[in-house]
């Protein structure tokens, strides 16, 4: 990245936490497919396990073709020594990383202890201004009781990709338990660009890609949460918006969700053009953790 587009991330902490990896690592292999990786400071703690995984200089074989149920009580000791966090009792596909083949299933939180990939949809909610341009946000507030990233900003919509479904089959589930929108107002949300993440979080390893949508809501029509895990909505104009998801007051993943909305719909506004240099390159920067050819 040029030392100018360094700056721009500096004003936008997202794009630089997006790939920001510095704890050493080593492979993790399925049918000898490189999935994931595992910090080298816990391969001592998975050496027990060798009815499970072999570990050589190359990293962490899986022994098992399908390892999904191998690795359940694996996990589970790993929960109770502290190194698989934030359990949720969900399936997530283990997927083969080009394809995305599943080749096992894994319980959410174990996810970032091995360091595989994991997909999530995110949908920005806007409200079209009389010039037809969007002109609000609504932006949810996390529940202060989450596990992870408690009371900090989100898009209106945004979770993970369960096992069997695809990113919009999620987004239709989470709008229903998180905004109380039904699957008829959510047929319309419009695919943006997918987002990768590589990097270290409290949890472990991110290894993500972020489906972002673009959702119209109609004016007065509100978000009202299911399943407590929103503590409430704001409906903020895009200036506003932009402003917050510059901060470190909004998730990493919703503010770069946030980040391709508004370039893509230019929306950066006044006195900011749509062409100048500096949107052109945070829209660079942008760029390059864009997963350009999703299967």
């Amino acid at each position: 990245m040029s030392t100018a587009n360094r700056g721009l991330c500096a004003a936008w902490s997202a794009l630089a936490a997006a790939r920001r990896a510095r704890t050493p690592r080593v492979p993790f292999f399925v049918r000898g497919v490189a999935v994931g990786s595992v910090a080298a400071a816990h391969l001592e703690a998975l050496r027990r396990f060798d009815a499970t995984v072999h570990i050589d200089a190359a990293g962490v074989h899986a022994l098992d073709d399908d390892p999904s149920e191998a690795l359940v009580p694996v996990n589970l000791a790993l929960r109770e020594a502290g190194l698989v966090r934030a359990w949720r009792n969900e399936l997530f596909a283990l997927p083969h990383p080009s394809t995305l083949e599943p080749l096992a299933r894994i319980e959410r939180a174990a996810a970032r202890f091995w360091g595989t990939l994991t997909l999530g949809a995110h949908a920005s909610g806007f409200v079209r201004g009389s010039d037809g341009r969007p002109s609000h946000l609504w932006i949810a507030q996390r529940s202060f009781t989450k596990a992870t990233d408690p009371g900090l900003f989100d898009n209106l919509i945004g979770g993970g990709v369960g096992f069997g479904q695809t990113p919009r089959d999620a987004l239709v589930r989470e709008a229903f338990e998180e905004a109380g929108l039904d699957p008829a107002e959510v047929a319309g949300a419009v695919p943006g660009r997918v987002i990768g993440l590589a990097r270290d979080i409290p949890e472990g390893f991110q290894q993500e890609w972020l489906y972002g949508f673009d959702l119209e809501l109609p004016p007065g029509r509100t978000p009202v949460n299911q399943d407590g895990e929103v503590a409430g909505f704001r409906c903020l104009s895009v200036a506003e918006a932009a402003d917050l998801a510059r901060s470190e007051a909004m998730t990493v993943d919703a503010a770069l969700v946030t980040l391709d909305f508004l370039l893509r719909h230019g929306c950066l506004g006044a006195p900011v053009r749509r062409e100048s240099i500096e949107v052109a390159r945070l829209d660079e920067a942008l760029r390059g953790l864009l997963v350009t050819r999703p299967p």
